[in-house]
C-alpha cells in the first residue's frame, strides 16, 4: 500500500512538474507578456454559459463582462498596450488582447495571418452553417448571396418601415398620453427591432396591433414566434435537446422555433410576404430554389443564415437604442441639443424627414457612435494566429514593444479598451457625441469590426437607429424613472 500511494504521489507531482514547464513555455511564448493569469479555464469543466456568469474570483474567474467593467485599466497597469491572459488547466493557453489601434488594423487586414477562429462560434451553428460562423470559400459563398440584400433600395426601406412602426406606436399605442411609463426602455426597444427585421428579413409587415390570427398551418403568430424566439436563443443554445421538453415555459419555446422554422422555408415566405419589398430571406431562397443559376444554397443553411441575421439584426440594435436612451437621459444637456437640432430640422423639411433627409440628423449618428463606443454591441474580435508571427504595440512610456505570437495562440481585439483608450479619446468616460460631429480616431472605433469581416449590415444598422433616435426625441423627453425604493 505504501508503495502504491507513493508512486501515486510521485505521478502527481510529476503532472505538477510538467503542468508549470508548459505554464511557463506558454507565457515565454509571447514574450512575457504582462496579463492576468487564472490557475484554470473554468470553461473546462462549467461550459461557456456558466463561465460567464461567474463572479470575479481571483486566479479563477475574472467576472462576467469583464472586458467592459475594467476598459483600459489592465492595459494600463500592465504599461504597454498588449496583454496576455494564461490559464494553467487543463492545458496552459494563451490568449493574447490587443488595445492598440495600428496593431489592430494589421490583424484585421491580413487574413491569411489572422483569420476568424470559426470554432469559437460553432454555438451559432444551431440551426445550420452560416455567414457569421465561417471562414474561407464558404464564408465567399454566403457573402456573395447576400451582398445585394443591403443595397441602397433596401436601406432605404429600412428608414420608410421604421418610421412607419415609430408613428404606428406614437399613434396607435401611445396616443395622447403625457407621460409614457416603462420599467424597462428594452420592453419598447426590442419590439421595433423585432418588427424592423420582420419586414426587412421576412418581407412581412407587422404593427403594434396586427397578428392577432392565427394562420391556417401554424400554431403561434409569426410576431408571438419571432419574440419568444428573440427573447430566449441563449436558453434554446445552451440546453440540450431533451431539457427542452421538461417544462411549458421550454417546450413553448420548442414551438416557437418550430414555427419560425416554418416561416422560413422559401415557399412559406413567399406565400406569406405582405409587401411588396425585396426582403433577405428572398435572397437566400433565390440561390435555394435554383441551385444551378450560379452560387447554390441548401435548405439547412437558408435557415442557418435566416437564424443569424435575425439575431444580428434585433438584438444587437435593441440594446444599443436602450443604452442610447439611457444615456441621454442621465446627460440631459446633450438631449436638449439633439432635440433642438431635430427641431430645427423637422420645421425646415416641413413635413415627415424621407430617407434622404437622414444625413441631416448629425446628432442623431453622432449619440449612435458614442453609445457604440462607450457599450459596443461585442466586447471584443477574436482572431487566432495562422502561422508564427510577431506584433508591435505601443508603451505607457512612449516606447514600443514587438513580441512573438505563435500559431495557433487566440488574439482577442479588445473593443472596450480601444474605445477608453485616452490617446486616442479625451475624457473616454464621458458622454461626448460632438466627438464624432468632427474627424475622430476611425482606427481606434471599431463596433462594426474592420476588415473584409466587417459588419455586412452596418448601413441596415445604423438607418434605422437613427430613424428610431429621431423620431423619439422629435416628440418625448427621456428621463430616468423616479423609483423611491432604490434612493439612499
Amino acid at each position: 500500500m505504501h508503495s502504491v500511494l507513493l508512486a501515486l504521489l510521485s505521478v502527481f507531482v510529476l503532472y505538477l512538474l510538467q503542468t508549470l514547464l508548459e505554464f511557463r513555455r506558454a507565457i515565454h511564448s509571447v514574450g512575457h507578456l504582462p496579463g492576468p493569469r487564472l490557475l484554470f479555464n473554468p470553461a473546462w469543466f462549467l461550459g461557456q454559459v456558466i463561465r460567464r456568469a461567474l463572479p470575479p474570483i481571483r486566479y479563477v474567474s475574472r467576472g462576467p463582462s469583464w472586458m467592459l467593467r475594467k476598459g483600459y485599466q489592465d492595459f494600463a497597469a500592465a504599461g504597454k498596450d498588449a496583454i496576455a491572459l494564461v490559464n494553467v488547466l487543463p492545458t496552459s493557453k494563451t490568449t493574447i488582447f490587443l488595445a492598440d489601434a495600428a496593431a489592430i488594423k494589421e490583424v484585421t487586414t491580413s487574413r491569411a495571418r489572422f483569420p476568424k477562429p470559426v470554432h469559437l462560434y460553432s454555438v451559432l451553428s444551431v440551426f445550420g452553417s452560416n455567414i457569421v460562423a465561417s471562414e474561407g470559400e464558404e464564408w465567399k459563398r454566403y457573402r456573395t448571396i447576400v451582398a445585394p440584400a443591403f443595397s441602397e433600395r433596401n436601406t432605404r426601406l429600412v428608414w420608410d418601415e421604421t418610421s412607419r412602426i415609430m408613428f404606428d406606436l406614437f399613434d396607435n399605442v401611445w396616443g395622447d398620453s403625457p407621460e409614457i411609463v416603462l420599467d424597462h426602455c428594452v420592453d419598447i426597444t426590442l419590439p421595433i427591432a423585432l418588427f424592423v427585421i420582420g419586414v426587412a428579413g421576412f418581407g412581412r409587415r407587422v404593427t403594434w396591433t396586427s397578428d392577432l390570427i392565427i394562420p391556417p398551418g401554424h400554431q403561434m403568430t409569426f410576431k408571438d414566434a419571432l419574440h419568444i424566439l428573440s427573447a430566449n436563443l441563449i436558453l434554446k443554445i445552451s440546453l440540450p435537446k431533451w431539457a427542452m421538453n421538461l417544462t411549458e415555459h421550454t417546450r413553448k419555446i420548442n414551438l416557437a422555433f418550430t414555427e419560425m422554422k416554418k416561416w422560413w422555408m422559401p415557399g412559406e415566405a413567399r406565400r406569406q410576404k405582405k409587401s411588396v419589398t425585396i426582403c433577405l430571406v428572398d435572397f437566400w431562397t433565390r440561390h435555394s430554389d435554383d441551385p444551378d443559376g450560379g452560387v447554390a444554397i441548401t435548405e439547412q443553411e437558408l435557415i442557418g443564415n435566416t437564424f443569424i441575421f435575425l439575431l444580428a439584426g434585433h438584438e444587437t440594435t435593441a440594446h444599443t437604442l436602450c443604452f442610447s436612451f439611457a444615456l441621454l437621459a442621465l446627460y440631459p444637456d446633450e438631449q436638449e441639443r439633439l432635440y433642438q437640432q431635430i427641431k430645427g430640422i423637422m420645421t425646415e423639411l416641413n413635413g415627415i424627414p424621407t430617407y434622404s433627409d437622414m444625413n441631416l440628423f448629425t446628432l442623431s449618428l453622432a449619440v449612435l457612435y458614442e453609445t457604440l463606443r462607450m457599450f459596443p454591441a461585442a466586447p471584443s474580435v477574436p482572431k487566432h494566429a495562422a502561422e508564427d508571427t510577431s506584433l508591435t504595440v505601443d508603451n505607457a512610456d512612449g516606447g514600443k514593444t514587438t513580441f512573438p505570437v505563435p500559431s495557433g495562440t487566440e488574439v482577442q481585439l479588445h473593443l472596450p479598451a480601444l474605445h477608453y483608450h485616452p490617446k486616442y479619446w479625451k475624457d473616454p468616460h464621458t458622454f461626448r457625441p460632438e466627438r464624432f460631429l468632427g474627424e475622430y480616431p476611425r482606427d481606434a472605433f471599431l463596433p462594426f469590426s474592420a476588415g473584409a469581416r466587417a459588419c455586412l449590415g452596418r448601413r441596415f444598422f445604423e438607418t434605422e437607429s437613427i430613424a428610431v433616435i429621431t423620431m423619439m426625441m422629435s416628440k418625448y423627453r427621456v428621463e430616468i424613472k423616479e423609483e423611491p425604493e432604490f434612493h439612499w
